[in-house]
């Protein structure tokens, strides 16, 4: 069997970490038991709907078939991501699944993954992040599960290591910014690194061999006292030489991929670049006028909304959030439909809202006739399908 850890910054379930999910488990045998901890949001009241959405997204993506599982014995590939870190460690050391995960580095058999919350319990501390971000606790560190130890690395984890989604305020470093990290660092126990997981970001260790990548759209940050070295997307080095970066070295390393080698792989954009994208030229769509490119560009957001359904990250540029901005387009394209030819326009929004109404969105689909009918069309349904008409003054 082969021996990996996989650690992510964030993105597990999304497409911009398909590939390296697909990497790790081609190796497995033929009926690998494969396996969803569930534990970091276990306390959260959609804890099915996440496991379901985790469960869809490696099936269809990787081809993997996950079990929910609390304990990891038997299983050839093992997967936890977002919730709690605190949560997901005092239920791991009273179960002994943080026993069980340490013995699967040890022993460098089977494929473990380990994203954002559940990342965050991997080192020798962990941040606590709902208690300090959220709560208002005084900056401090709970133990970790301490998978790197045996792994001859003395740090601690941080997964969404560039966040950026507080705007005025600093989010970096899963959600601590500078000021509470620095003070953080100093009650590190000696000789303790810092490894930074930027979003979107994997790194990759093979158990046996010792090499190490780190794959995706940002780097690892190994950050000790007074010296700061960023491993970016691509680098392609080995576990000693990032335990001597660790340890404060700064040579050893083997330079990321010249751009031609990474340009083959480049990760797909994130939904919130897509968002903010389809609105840019929404506007300007709308600003000259195009209604049918705007039209098309609707439906393309809510084709990618259908991609990254399986999504269980919950931070700013999610699902919701680009839900919220279809329904902001399709308002605005009613406003803007009797400016222009209607057929070009309305047509496209039909075949939208009968895909939305098989699909069982019936809230979306009610919501795109009623701004319809504010641009001046009037949608009927009939036994022989929808028919439309411009509305009568």
């Amino acid at each position: 069997m082969p021996g990996s850890l996989v650690l992510m910054g964030s993105g597990e379930t999304s497409p911009t970490m398909v590939e390296v999910h697909r990497a790790v488990a081609r190796g497995l045998r033929a009926g690998a038991r494969a396996v969803l901890l569930d534990t970091p949001y276990a306390f959260q009241e959609n804890a099915a709907d996440i496991s379901a959405r985790a469960r869809r997204y490696f099936a269809r993506s990787v081809g993997l078939d996950v079990e929910p599982a609390t304990g990891v014995t038997g299983a050839d590939w093992v997967f936890s991501g977002p919730g709690s870190p605190t949560y997901a460690l005092d239920r791991w050391a009273a179960s002994g699944v943080a026993g069980d995960l340490r013995a699967r580095v040890r022993s460098r058999q089977g494929v473990t993954v380990l994203a954002s919350a559940a990342a965050c319990t991997a080192g020798l501390a962990t941040v606590p992040v709902y208690e300090i971000y959220k709560v208002g606790a005084e900056p401090h560190w709970r133990e970790g599960i301490g998978l790197l130890e045996p792994l001859g690395l003395r740090a601690v984890l941080i997964p969404h290591f560039d966040n950026a989604e507080g705007g005025t305020h600093d989010t970096r470093y899963c959600y601590l910014g500078e000021r509470r990290l620095s003070r953080m660092e100093r009650e590190l126990p000696p000789e303790t690194a810092v490894l930074g997981l930027d979003e979107h970001t994997a790194l990759i260790i093979d158990l046996e061999s010792e090499a190490v990548e780190v794959a995706g759209r940002g780097g690892l940050t190994v950050r000790r006292p007074g010296a700061v070295s960023v491993l970016p997307a691509g680098t392609r080095t080995s576990l000693a030489a990032v335990r001597d970066l660790a340890a404060g070295a700064t040579s050893g390393v083997v330079p990321p991929l010249p751009p031609a080698a990474r340009a083959a792989a480049e990760p797909a954009v994130t939904l919130e670049e897509t968002i903010r994208s389809c609105e840019q030229s929404f506007e300007d769509a709308v600003g000259k006028p195009d209604l049918a490119a705007a039209a098309r560009l609707v439906l393309d957001l809510e084709a990618e909304i259908v991609t990254w359904a399986a999504d269980t990250e919950e931070d700013a540029g999610g699902v919701d959030q680009a839900r919220e901005l279809m329904r902001l387009l399709i308002a605005r394209l009613g406003e803007a439909a009797p400016a222009a030819g209607l057929r070009p326009l309305v047509e496209p929004l039909l075949d939208l809202r009968a895909r939305l109404r098989g699909e069982g969105r019936y809230e979306i689909a009610d919501a795109l006739r009623a701004a319809m009918a504010r641009g001046g069309v009037t949608v009927e349904d009939t036994p022989a399908g929808p028919r439309w008409s411009p509305a009568t003054v």
